[in-house]
């Protein structure tokens, strides 16, 4: 009994020790969760100006939201629109395009209101300066199809590439740690970022499949002792959960796409068939599940490449640490698909690699095309 215990000890702190230094990554700070309603609930809830009683958000369901507006005359949508544009632009169940065009004016007025804070000369220069980082990264999104914008903590967004209500299927890129607003498209990280992997995902598939690159909670920074911990993917998984609820009635069949911490996020979301037709776990330090049959739709599990630093962390889970089993392993049950060609944990989504392919074919909901891993 003592040396198990021993050694479940020692692999934990194994996990952290690993997490923590692969890569060369520092430990990260922990993060505040954003969680709750969007911005400017209260204020949404008490308005008045339309007779009836507005879904209140975090706790109407999707399916709630969207049989409100579908009884409210278009200029109506858009009024409620321009007074709460953070509320509709990430209130789940909201018609896509009046998302949009919500999102389109929240950008506008943050930037407006970091560009006052930026040009205030009673603040420290280094406020100012990430005041002015923020509303050029905010001008930057302009024009773009946004399903989520929140400036709280370090940002929030969704960002969709192609048309949602006419592909024939979709894809939901979740991404893992180090990734918020400002860095959803960093271009040092052309195909480790949800925006370089949804453009190449959609590239690879075709106008069939529409793609959502899904920064949606609080990712662990860097990688450090959040990365080894659940606490931020509980928190993320309801998020992802009531955001898929909204696309279900409109969208194709949705495959989600989970890379690295993402895949926690995804294993914790309890994502039923009405959600999801399939899962894909990339670069995963675990799933804190035993098997795939836990999840309750398809998983495919795409194989580490040799250069991947996440098999570098031990699958255990001890005291609340670690992830536990390995889906890489054939024993998790997941159908593992083959990642020739790809490099690093970031270098799934490359063009050219056998992973990516798959992961097209896998959204596209086209089992013949998937080339299945070798057993090792």
């Amino acid at each position: 009994m003592r040396a198990r215990f021993r050694r479940a000890l020692a692999g934990g702190l194994l996990a952290v020790l690993a997490v923590g230094g692969a890569g060369g990554w520092a430990a990260g700070e922990g993060q505040q969760a954003v969680t709750g309603p969007p911005p400017g609930s209260t204020a949404w809830v008490a308005d008045t100006t339309l007779g009836v009683r507005l879904p209140e958000p975090g706790k109407a369901g999707a399916a709630e939201v969207a049989e409100f507006f579908a009884g409210l005359p278009l200029a109506q949508q858009r009024a409620l629109a321009v007074r709460h544009p953070l509320v509709v632009g990430n209130l789940d169940g909201t018609p896509f395009p009046l998302r949009y065009f919500a999102n389109s004016l929240a950008l506008r007025e943050e930037r407006d209101r970091e560009l006052a804070v930026a040009a205030d000369p009673a603040l420290p220069e280094r406020d100012r300066a990430a005041a002015r980082a923020r509303a050029e990264r905010y001008a930057a999104l302009s024009g773009r199809q946004l399903l989520a914008f929140d400036p709280r903590g370090r940002g929030q967004l969704a960002e969709v590439f192609g048309d949602l209500a006419m592909a024939e299927r979709t894809a939901v890129i979740v991404p893992g740690a180090d990734i918020d607003l400002m860095t959803a498209d960093r271009a040092s990280s052309p195909f480790g970022t949800p925006t370089g992997m949804a453009k190449a995902l959609r590239a690879q598939a075709g106008e069939r499949l529409a793609v959502v690159a899904w920064t949606g909670y609080t990712t662990p920074v860097k990688v450090g002792l959040d990365a080894a911990t659940a606490r931020l993917a509980r928190a993320g998984a309801d998020r992802l959960s009531r955001f898929l609820d909204g696309l279900a009635p409109t969208t194709g069949p949705v495959t989600v796409l989970c890379h690295s911490y993402g895949t926690v996020v995804c294993s914790l979301a309890g994502l039923g068939p009405g959600q999801a037709a399939g899962l894909v776990a990339i670069g995963s330090p675990g799933m804190d599940v035993d098997r795939a049959a836990d999840l309750r739709i398809p998983v495919w599990v795409a194989q580490r490449n040799d250069e991947d630093w996440i098999d570098q962390v031990p699958n255990v889970s001890f005291l609340g640490l670690g992830h536990g089993a390995d889906p890489d392993d054939p024993a998790f049950g997941a159908r593992l698909v083959s990642s020739a060609e790809s490099h690093g944990h970031s270098g799934y989504f490359a063009p050219g690699t056998t992973s990516l392919a798959n992961f097209a074919a896998i959204s596209l909901g086209e089992p013949d095309r998937v080339a299945y891993a070798p057993v090792r």
